[in-house]
């Protein structure tokens, strides 16, 4: 059976995400039993002129600091994975210098190419943050946010978020395959958020994983007072979950695109890795 791969990028300009969530990704990947390449990205800053000759502010010394600081970081990383993944057959390595502001598109496109997206999660670094948000709305593949809590030597029990949409459908579809021989589903409808087609929906879906040969149980819970999000995270982590599932509302690739309301709080409070699809 052929292997599958994952693909870590990091965007080192402005800044690269944290250490603990890099780390937590690679661990990650093993967990998945998937293979594992990483992309270092190193920003090239176009030549500027200044208006005012640069005789007070020397921006263009300025910005080849930046590239420097920028590729000794893609290095550091790279050594960084290399002490921690392992046997080198499962890791790959591949640095890249584009563009600044290039790295979210090099990145996007080059994902489509492998079977999933791990992305480490730092919610205080917007690098992370915008790679992201770019790869859940750009590459088509399923992608896996990883905060550096993440401790899971296997996936056993993973938890969907089910409301009977489309990306609800996609996301259970991706999150199936990562599963170990049987391993626990538990079907998370939560009530009171938005209307509902059916209150049959999730013992529906229960039923015909069942049928399927999965272990399934139905989970329907309330917010009490909690955003969707929370509700969503709570759930899975007291079920035992070691990965939540769930479609990845949204539009736009602009930095103020609108996301919807479970997207982003889950983006804004990261406590299991969840995967996202699109």
């Amino acid at each position: 059976m052929p292997n599958r791969i994952a693909y870590l990028p990091l965007n080192t300009y402005p800044e690269a995400a944290l250490d603990p969530a890099i780390l937590a990704a690679v661990s990650f990947a093993a967990s998945l039993g998937c293979g594992l390449h990483v992309s270092t990205f190193a920003v090239d800053i176009p030549p500027t002129v200044s208006p005012i000759g640069g005789f007070l502010i020397n921006v263009e010394g300025m910005a080849r600091a930046a590239e420097e600081r920028s590729k000794a970081e893609c290095t550091r990383l790279q050594d960084l994975i290399k002490a921690a993944e392992g046997p080198e057959e499962n890791l790959s390595i591949g640095n890249h210098t584009v563009v600044l502001g290039a790295a979210l598109d090099a990145a996007t496109t080059e994902a489509r190419t492998f079977d999933l997206a791990l992305l480490p999660w730092s919610g205080e670094t917007l690098s992370a943050q915008d790679m992201a948000q770019s790869l859940v709305f750009g590459a088509g593949v399923p992608v896996i946010i990883v905060p550096p809590s993440t401790a899971a030597p296997t996936i056993d029990h993973i938890a969907i978020a089910w409301d009977g949409s489309r990306v609800a459908a996609r996301a259970l579809c991706d999150a199936l395959p990562l599963l170990v021989a049987g391993g626990r589903v538990s079907v998370v409808t939560v009530q009171g958020e938005k209307s509902l087609s059916s209150s049959s929906l999730a013992p529906t879906l229960a039923a015909s994983l069942e049928r399927r040969g999965y272990n399934a149980k139905t989970v329907i819970v309330t917010l009490e007072g909690r955003t969707i999000a929370k509700a969503l995270q709570d759930t899975a982590i007291s079920e035992g979950a070691q990965l939540l599932a769930m479609g990845g509302f949204g539009h736009s690739r602009l930095r103020d695109f609108i996301l919807g309301g479970a997207t982003k709080g889950v983006f804004s409070d990261l406590r299991l890795p969840v995967l996202l699809s699109h």
